[in-house]
């Protein structure tokens, strides 16, 4: 099984393009309106109680965040937006800045958008995706907070979900895949896990859980030869 984000750890800081690392391993970008459950999921796939900043205060998330993976790559955690209480010259930065990486940044491979399945494609969302999306590089909706519905509701969500992006971008929505996912019961894990391996170009069997050991097939004794093997045992 596929874990690409676990054992990332912090690398930069960035609120300017100046600041930006020079371009080169794949970089994964998480997006989300404030308190959408983004750095929640970020700490779910990476395994980690703390690695993206949780906060009951929306809006905390100011920079953009480099983590490096355990495999050439970065995970990038991008300024949530949305937060009516960040002062609107602020606000406005993060939006800029954040729209020249999502559109620009040459190393980009994958979108990770972090929706609450529950309030559904928000304008800044379509206003994401719209500078994203022309691109044609991948987008990966988690929806989250899908516990907090019944399996049924959560599936018409999601469904949902997916028929308004199709909808608002019918020329890109093959490129863009919906996922129910809940950090807390950890639905969507592993799907997610598997697409973001994809992204990065790496095997499925190449990355397996460092707590849980591979257990290695047990040797059996060769049969010698003309003796015919148990009916009950087959070789």
């Amino acid at each position: 099984m596929k874990h690409p984000l676990q054992q990332a750890e912090f690398l930069l800081t960035a609120a300017s393009d100046e600041q930006l690392p020079p371009p080169g391993e794949p970089e994964i970008a998480f997006a989300g309106r404030s308190n959408a459950g983004k750095s929640s999921a970020i700490n779910a796939l990476a395994n980690r109680t703390r690695l993206a900043f949780t906060s009951k205060t929306p809006g905390r998330t100011q920079q953009i965040n480099f983590f490096k993976l355990r495999v050439p790559g970065l995970l990038v955690d991008l300024p949530g937006y949305g937060y009516a209480a960040v002062p609107k010259e602020l606000k406005r930065h993060w939006q800029e800045f954040l729209s020249r990486y999502l559109e620009t940044r040459q190393s980009l491979v994958g979108l990770v958008l972090v929706i609450d399945v529950r309030n559904g494609l928000g304008e800044l969302d379509r206003q994401l995706l719209a500078g994203y999306l022309p691109s044609g590089r991948p987008v990966l909706v988690l929806a989250t907070k899908s516990d907090k519905l019944t399996p049924s509701a959560g599936r018409n969500a999601g469904d949902a979900l997916m028929r308004a992006i199709t909808v608002a971008f019918p020329a890109q929505a093959r490129n863009v895949t919906v996922v129910p996912f809940s950090a807390t019961r950890r639905i969507g894990i592993e799907t997610a896990e598997a697409t973001l391996g994809r992204w990065l170009g790496i095997a499925d069997d190449a990355i397996v859980d460092a707590t849980t050991p591979r257990e290695r097939p047990k040797e059996r004794a060769p049969r010698p030869r003309g003796v015919a093997g148990d009916p009950k045992r087959p070789a």
